[in-house]
């Protein structure tokens, strides 16, 4: 979670995409036989034209789709754990009680036999998490950071609420009506 935080704070200070510093931090030069990790970051200097206002996120909310409770549980858990590392704050985290159930039924023979069937049952298990009061480069790198230890079978869908200025022509009351 360190190697996280260093990478959090270098895209926070140097303006950098995350794609960008991973590839920078993980880059190896090869000299006699020993592997040296070097860092290709620029400079704060020439970002500096290029900084434009940060965007404030009220609420992300995410929904895991997955077959198994437990795998769902535990990767709520790591999503969590990764925000408090971030200082992110951890709203409420909750799973429905009982799943949703898809059932199909067909015949087990092809042609014939009409009243011998089987049935197949899918059982898609939810759990959501909610987090509040994210700025847009904390949003988007937790984001990326927990869809790349997404498990398999497992689904996410996140939703963001964005905060946004009012507009001027609503500011003020009208004077007329």
């Amino acid at each position: 979670m360190s190697a996280l935080r260093n990478l959090f704070t270098q895209r926070a200070s140097t303006g950098l995409s995350l794609h960008r510093l991973t590839s920078a931090l993980y880059s190896t030069n090869a000299s006699a036989g020993s592997t040296v990790v070097t860092q290709n970051v620029a400079s704060p200097a020439a970002n500096v034209a290029a900084v434009e206002k940060d965007k404030l996120f009220s609420k992300l909310e995410i929904e895991l789709r997955g077959v198994d409770p437990a795998v769902l549980k535990s990767y709520a858990w790591f999503a969590t754990t990764a925000a408090s590392h971030l200082n992110i704050e951890t709203g409420k985290c909750w799973a429905e009680r009982k799943p949703y159930h898809d059932r199909l039924t067909l015949l087990k023979s092809v042609h014939i036999y009409k009243k011998h069937r089987v049935q197949y049952e899918v059982r898609t298990y939810f759990r959501y998490l909610n987090f509040h009061k994210l700025t847009g480069s904390t949003l988007d790198t937790f984001l990326e950071y927990i869809e790349r230890n997404l498990p398999e079978g497992v689904a996410l869908n996140a939703t963001k609420t964005e905060i946004q200025e009012i507009p001027e022509h609503l500011r003020q009351p009208p004077n007329e009506i």
